[in-house]
């Protein structure tokens, strides 16, 4: 069973990560579908997952089980923040066959919305492989803007592709609530 709800979306809840989840997370971040989409390049087993999980009371990054339901469907997170210049990475994995319901723009909606809102941020940002178009829409919805293009910066599936940066300013996010 998911931890207890942090945030609530519009279809999704946003819930503590507990070590139970930890068989759900290997699923998916190990899924070549999603793995392609993004920097993993190794396989997580289920312990190493049980590890993260345990390290992240250690750490500055805030992560949630995104859930529908109360049922597991993905993980969304904020990296630990530059705290000089207050900003911090966003990032996201759903589980493929929940793909294509809103629920990642949702998730990632209420993941900025915590570091606005809660942590005081004055930017989040995230990176785009080009091979993940979706990826790079859930951002747009969002309100994020592109910011520039790193060529040829990630090795993906064999191949060297680029890598978009995307950025929210906390003037822009405030602005559109």
């Amino acid at each position: 069973m998911p931890g207890p709800v942090f945030r609530r979306g519009e279809t999704v809840e946003l819930r503590t990560v507990e070590e139970e989840d930890a068989a759900f997370l290997a699923s998916v971040v190990n899924d070549p579908r999603v793995r392609a989409g993004t920097s993993m390049a190794d396989p997580n087993s289920v312990d190493d997952e049980r590890e993260w999980i345990d390290a992240m009371g250690d750490t500055d990054e805030a992560h949630f089980l995104v859930c529908v339901d109360a049922e597991p469907v993905g993980i969304v997170g904020v990296n630990a923040p530059n705290e000089t210049w207050g900003t911090a990475e966003l990032g996201y994995m759903l589980d493929p066959d929940d793909w294509g319901n809103g629920y990642a723009t949702d998730a990632a909606r209420e993941a900025c919305g915590y570091a606005f809102e809660t942590r005081r941020l004055h930017k989040v940002y995230a990176k785009v492989f080009e091979t993940n178009p979706a990826s790079a829409r859930v951002l747009e919805k969002v309100g994020f803007r592109e910011e520039g293009t790193l060529r040829g910066e990630a090795f993906v599936d064999g191949e060297h592709v680029d890598v978009t940066r995307f950025g929210l300013l906390a003037d822009e996010w405030f602005a559109e609530r």
